[in-house]
């Protein structure tokens, strides 16, 4: 991961775009490719979601709108100083203490009615590993 981000802090530099690479625009920029990956799903069902790269130019999509999420993802780690493979370690981490398995009971609503883990707001259904 060290060798993208220098390859990219490469690539900026070159063009002369490390006043503009703010972690307010990185974030911003990271935003919208998010919503452009989002956007390729949009109207699928479940199931058409399922088989988007069975497609070759959706899954071209797919791949470029991925790629444009993680490079913006790393250069925002690189100016914050951001480990991001420890970071998502340690969330992991958090998490596992937040939700144990016991808790979780093999449901598949969500949980609703629950608290969401330790002095947990009630009823919240939406539970991933990002919380």
């Amino acid at each position: 991961m060290g060798e993208l981000q220098r390859r990219l802090a490469e690539f900026a530099a070159a063009r002369r775009w490390e006043p503009y690479h703010t972690p307010k625009n990185l974030a911003m920029a990271l935003g919208v490719e998010a919503a452009e990956l989002a956007e390729i799903f949009q109207w699928m069902t479940p199931e058409e979601s399922a088989r988007v790269m069975d497609d070759p130019g959706a899954a071209g999509r797919v791949a470029d709108e991925v790629a444009d999420v993680l490079a913006y993802l790393l250069q925002f780690c690189e100016v914050l100083g951001i480990d991001a493979l420890a970071a998502l370690e340690a969330k992991i981490e958090r998490n596992q203490q937040r939700f144990p398995v016991a808790e979780s009971d093999g449901r598949t609503d969500g949980g609703v009615g629950e608290t969401d883990g330790p002095g947990g707001a009630q009823g919240k259904a939406n539970r991933h590993s990002s919380e």
